[in-house]
């Protein structure tokens, strides 16, 4: 395998995990569950297995059933209501974590499928396991006055239009009081809150973050706010360096932090990715619906001068029977931008560009993704990479 081909596959990788669903969540009309994600937050290898449960909520006029749930590894035990859930009623799905791994960060995923409901629907379990007790400080390392927390970056995982999706995790006092957590500057389509408001010296508390879609955001979307703790703001501070542990390849993958979040920033950040929503179609209109075909998905731009400007050139086609349209690019690179993204008409060629600016970038070989969310139900996130030599 050649290292193109290496950093194509981290890429993937990377990008599949990256666009993987999370109370209020209702899936095809049909079911709803309190939770898609469950954070453990810190326990210790001595503990042993851990368990948590979902409770899934029949919202139809239609018995609906919880036709099969498949664990990501065999680290994870799964149980669920076999029995028909009828109109109004509910089940469970109850997972075990083994905990035999030894300490380190997990996000395990139970892929629930359900009957009369096209796509499965994607749970999460995460914790973080410790060989031996930690001082609360340093598991919760990004400090806000007395609120620590283990990231400002939050994770919503994939939204459709039309939907509202959250996600929780725990977040602590480290101070020597009780503190009440809120927050001000919230970003239009984000709610947060604090379970419970008053948290106690040294104790957790559970931050529970819901995104609502709305036609004018799509593809990669970041939603902020400003927490306060007991009303006043403070800047981050990172009081433990973290770890980075880059899958091989990944360290040639162009990808910058946001800056908006972090150490010296006040706010913390909740992203999604929001596509278009198809569950509507019939097999008809999906088989009639817009097709992006790619002659080639990688651009290669050979080897250039750091402070070049690249400009890389996608020809497309749509071999679908309805216009194409894309909605948006985005790249997780602000020297990657695209400049131009065309609508296609059915049978129709067009072309996508993007500037590579390459100034202050390390020498060596690099790869940045762009990735284009459309109306096209086959292909709704299509990537675009390019590639190349810095001297």
């Amino acid at each position: 395998m050649t290292i193109l081909s290496k950093l194509l596959a981290t890429a993937f990788l990377a990008v599949s995990v990256s666009l993987g669903a999370l109370a209020q969540n209702r899936f095809g009309g049909r079911v709803e569950l309190d939770r898609t994600v469950y954070d453990f937050g810190d326990i210790q290898t001595s503990q042993g297995p851990v368990s948590c449960s979902y409770t899934v909520r029949n919202i139809s006029d239609k018995p609906v059933t919880i036709l099969n749930v498949l664990s990501s590894c065999g680290c994870t035990d799964v149980k669920w209501t076999k029995e028909t859930i009828p109109a109004g009623g509910k089940g469970t799905i109850s997972a075990t974590y083994k905990n035999e791994d030894g300490p380190y960060p997990f996000d395990k995923t139970l892929t629930a499928y359900f009957s009369d409901i096209k796509q499965p629907v994607v749970l999460h379990l995460r914790g973080v396991v410790h060989e031996k007790p930690l001082p609360i400080g340093e598991m919760y390392p990004l400090h806000f006055g007395s609120l620590g927390m283990r990231s400002a970056e939050l994770k919503a995982g994939n939204l459709t239009q039309g939907q509202s999706k959250s996600g929780e995790v725990k977040i602590a006092n480290i101070g020597k009081s009780p503190i009440r957590v809120a927050f001000k500057d919230v970003s239009e389509g984000l709610k947060l809150s604090v379970s419970p408001e008053t948290i106690p010296a040294g104790g957790t508390a559970t931050l529970t973050y819901t995104v609502t879609s709305d036609r004018g955001h799509w593809g990669k979307c970041w939603y902020y706010a400003t927490p306060t703790v007991n009303g006043s703001t403070a800047r981050a501070v990172q009081a433990v360096k973290p770890e980075p542990r880059p899958e091989r390849g990944a360290e040639a993958i162009v990808a910058d932090p946001n800056p908006e979040i972090g150490a010296g920033k006040e706010r913390i950040g909740v992203w999604t990715v929001i596509k278009e929503d198809f569950s509507g179609l019939t097999r008809e209109q999906r088989a009639a619906a817009a097709n992006p075909m790619f002659s080639s998905s990688t651009f290669t731009f050979g080897q250039v001068k750091a402070g070049t400007k690249v400009e890389a050139v996608f020809e497309g086609s749509n071999i679908g029977k309805t216009e194409l349209v894309i909605y948006k690019a985005d790249s997780d690179s602000r020297r990657l931008t695209a400049t131009q993204l065309p609508r296609i008409k059915a049978g129709g060629k067009g072309t996508v560009k993007a500037v590579l600016d390459t100034k202050g970038m390390p020498s060596g070989e690099v790869l940045v993704i762009l990735t284009l969310t459309t109306n096209s139900p086959l292909r709704p996130i299509v990537n675009l990479y390019v590639t190349g030599f810095i001297k």
